[in-house]
């Protein structure tokens, strides 16, 4: 009866060790990743300087005229200038060397 009562009573950590296992397999590939991805944003939209070419979430494509803590002014057309919230910037588009652009060019025909 000892040995029956021992073997009733005791437990098993494999369920314990399956969530610690699921919750380490979800950090490392969502919450890590997400993280990363949130801090370059943040990054990229703090170093934004006027002159610079960027795209929206909205898909508008502007250059950066003035900016503040909260908002950025866009130009998207001549004469044409619009402000967004600055986490509204998607992208910053690298200028391409006009030398880059001429040979391909002259690749295709």
């Amino acid at each position: 009866m000892f040995y029956a009562a021992e073997s009733a009573g005791g437990g098993s950590l494999t369920p314990l060790l399956m969530i610690v296992l699921l919750f380490g397999v979800m950090y490392f590939l969502m919450i890590r990743p997400q993280q990363k991805r949130r801090k370059e944003a943040l990054q990229m939209q703090s170093a934004l300087a006027a002159g610079d070419e960027v795209v929206t979430i909205g898909g508008l494509y502007g250059t950066v005229t003035s900016f503040d803590d909260e908002t950025v002014t866009l130009e998207v057309a001549p004469g044409v200038h619009t402000r967004y919230a600055r986490p509204a910037i998607a992208k910053v588009n690298k200028p391409v060397p006009q030398a880059e652009i001429i040979e391909d060019v002259n690749a295709k025909e």
